[in-house]
């Protein structure tokens, strides 16, 4: 992700994020409320130095269920203070001593019944605070840029994240598509890594020529806050006031079977950079995907920043669910997120 264009200009600051786990903090917004009643309990959670899968794993062992049995809706940094919610299936159980629930580093804040399994990606939004600490850099221009961000967002890339470590999970998608057999765990990893490179490759390639945040010939629009699409139809006035308001976003590629919904210059575009990263579009297409589309702006609601001392400051905002902090954070600062030694 380091090597992908900038849109502003590149970070005017270099810093540390994460030198604590306090340093960036995030709470899932699930969009609604349990119901308070049902055979599934919610559990809303703080957690510190803990991946999202392994509080599930304990959450099983600790209440006697299969691991199947928990569900949560969005994988959460382990390197920061995130707060989220779990369900438990618990039928015709009561509802377990907060004893029981005791995890290293997990706090129980809130717990009430609900008739559904919490699923993967039912969350609408996450806030975040993140501190960025030991700054360098040239003020004035970080002051620009912050404005620029709250004006216009920055590109939609996916994180790093996404990845792996290393980018491991690109050599998975390596491999899958040359014929190894993968555990559906990393399976997924593998074909959600290779789609988000390429993903990856056309907004860096709209954001170096200039237009990721405006109109081209053959757009496909996304309604802002939703996953609805519309188009391509012809750019006019109507639609260039929504754009301009934040309506609508012009869109890129997760790429699957099938044809591109795009037409024109974005299609040429895509399509060529589909060409150059063949095996990916081919073994993506062959792992059954269908052709789905993304934002590529990405519009941090609730952006302010505040001065903690001359070297450190701190951005709260929130996000759609499925995008990524870090593409909001590299637009202003090049980190270090090394977390602090406990030694």
């Amino acid at each position: 992700m380091s090597t992908l264009p900038f849109a502003h200009g590149g970070p005017p600051l270099r810093g540390r994020l994460r030198a604590e786990a306090e340093d960036f903090e995030v709470d899932e917004q699930l969009g609604f409320t349990a119901d308070g009643q049902g055979e599934h309990l919610f559990l809303r959670i703080e957690k510190r130095g803990a991946n999202t899968e392994w509080v599930a794993r304990q959450l099983a062992a600790r209440l006697g269920v299969a691991p199947a049995a928990v569900g949560f809706s969005g994988l959460k940094d382990r390197h920061a203070l995130t707060r989220q919610t779990f369900s438990v299936h618990l039928p015709g159980l009561a509802d377990p001593d907060p004893d029981a629930l005791a995890i290293e580093g997990v706090r129980v804040l809130e717990a009430a019944r609900h008739s559904r399994k919490l699923k993967r990606g039912t969350h609408k939004r996450n806030a975040f605070r993140i501190r960025l600490t030991a700054l360098e850099g040239d003020a004035a221009a970080a002051g620009a840029v912050l404005a620029t961000i709250a004006e216009r967002g920055v590109p939609n890339y996916f994180g790093e994240q996404r990845f792996g470590r290393g980018e491991d999970n690109l050599r998975l998608a390596e491999a899958l598509f040359s014929g190894a057999r993968l555990d559906r765990q990393r399976r997924g990893f593998a074909l959600s890594a290779a789609r988000s490179a390429l993903f990856n490759r056309v907004l860096g390639a709209r954001v170096a020529a200039g237009n990721w945040d405006a109109a081209l010939d053959g757009e496909v629009w996304m309604l802002a806050g939703t996953h609805s699409i519309f188009g391509p139809q012809a750019f006019d006035a109507a639609l260039a006031a929504r754009l301009a308001a934040g309506d609508i976003d012009p869109t890129g590629p997760l790429w699957g079977r099938g044809d591109l919904r795009s037409s024109g210059e974005v299609a040429a575009l895509e399509q060529g950079i589909a060409e150059g990263m063949a095996g990916f579009a081919a073994g993506l297409a062959a792992a059954g995907l269908g052709q789905e589309r993304r934002a590529l702006r990405l519009r941090p609601a609730g952006f302010v920043h505040e001065r903690e001392g001359e070297d450190v400051l701190v951005l709260t905002f929130s996000l759609p669910a499925g995008t990524f902090a870090t593409s909001v954070v590299r637009e202003l600062c090049a980190v270090d997120e090394r977390p602090r030694s406990s030694a």
